[in-house]
C-alpha cells in the first residue's frame, strides 16, 4: 500500500474511532442510574492513540459549563482530536466536535463537527428541530434536505455522554436512535464482561462492550473481519478507559491517559 493511500486510512480510522466510541451507546433495556449526571463541566479525559506500535496523536474529551439555549439551560460537550508532531509531517489533524444537548443528556440541540485535515476543511452543523421532528445538516452554511428523527436522537458525541448516565449489564444488548444530520440509524452495542485492564491513568475494573459497525462504513466498511472493543471503568461514573479497533490497515488503539475534575466515589464502607 503506498504511504498516500495508508496515511488517508489511518486518517479516517483516527476520526473514526472516537466517533465510533460515542455512537450506538444508548440502552433500551437498561436500568436508570443514580440521580444526577455522573460527570459535571469541568471533567476532561485525555487519550493517547496509537497505530499498532507507533504513536498517533491525541483525544480530548471534556463537559464545558452549561449553556442556555432557547429558553433552557443545556449541557455542552466537546471533543478534540489532533496527531503528533511525527504524523502533523505526512497529515496534520485537527478536529473538534461540540454537542448540545438537553440539561439530561437525553436528545440533541444542536451538533458541530468542525474538521481540519491536511488541506481538508469541513465546517458541518446540525441543528435538530424538535418541534418538526426533523435534523439539517450544513457544511459552510452550504444546508442539506432535512431528514426525520425520532424521539430521543442524539448526536455521536452526547450518545456516549448518555450511556454513561445509564446501568450497564454484561448480557444486554442496546440501542439508541442517533445521527450525524445525514442518516439517522438505530445503533446498537452488546455488553460483554467485566474484566480488569491497565492503561497509563492505572489499573480500572471495566466493562466492555462492542458497537455494531454495519452503519460505520470507512475503513470499517472495507475490513472483512472489522471490529472494535471498548472498555468503560465499571463504577457509576462509566469513565472510558480503552478501545480497540481492527480495520484494512491494521489495529489502532486509544488509551486513557490522565483525568480531570471527574467525580470522586463514595467512600467505602
Amino acid at each position: 500500500m503506498s504511504r498516500e493511500k495508508t496515511m488517508t486510512s489511518w486518517r479516517k480510522t483516527m476520526r473514526l474511532w472516537p466517533l465510533l466510541l460515542l455512537c450506538g451507546l444508548g440502552p433500551a433495556c437498561c436500568l436508570a442510574a443514580d440521580a444526577g449526571l455522573p460527570f459535571a463541566p469541568g471533567e476532561k479525559l485525555t487519550f493517547q492513540l496509537r497505530w499498532g506500535l507507533i504513536p498517533a496523536g491525541s483525544t480530548t474529551l471534556m463537559v464545558a459549563p452549561t449553556e442556555k439555549m432557547d429558553g433552557a439551560m443545556a449541557q455542552h460537550l466537546v471533543m478534540t482530536a489532533e496527531t503528533n508532531a511525527f504524523v502533523d509531517v505526512f497529515y496534520k489533524v485537527r478536529d473538534r466536535i461540540d454537542s448540545y444537548t438537553s440539561a439530561d443528556v437525553s436528545y440533541t440541540l444542536l451538533y458541530r463537527n468542525r474538521q481540519r485535515e491536511g488541506h481538508s476543511k469541513r465546517n458541518v452543523v446540525v441543528n435538530f428541530d424538535w418541534t418538526r421532528m426533523q435534523a439539517v445538516f450544513s457544511n459552510f452554511d452550504e444546508k442539506n434536505e432535512p431528514i426525520a428523527i425520532p424521539p430521543g436522537t442524539l448526536d455521536p458525541l452526547a450518545s456516549f455522554y448518555y450511556v454513561r448516565t445509564l446501568v450497564l449489564l454484561p448480557g444486554k444488548v442496546l440501542y439508541r436512535p442517533l445521527t450525524d444530520g445525514k442518516k439517522a440509524v438505530i445503533s446498537q452495542v452488546r455488553v460483554l464482561a467485566e474484566e480488569e485492564v491497565t492503561v497509563p491513568a492505572g489499573t480500572f475494573q471495566t466493562i466492555r462492550f462492542e458497537p455494531d459497525l454495519s452503519e460505520a462504513g470507512g475503513v470499517f466498511e472495507k475490513s472483512k473481519d472489522a471490529g472494535m472493543t471498548v472498555w468503560v471503568t465499571a463504577d457509576r461514573r462509566h469513565i472510558p478507559v480503552k478501545i480497540t479497533s481492527k480495520v484494512v490497515v491494521g489495529h489502532f488503539t486509544g488509551e486513557l491517559l490522565s483525568m480531570e475534575g471527574v467525580q470522586e466515589l463514595p467512600a467505602a464502607p
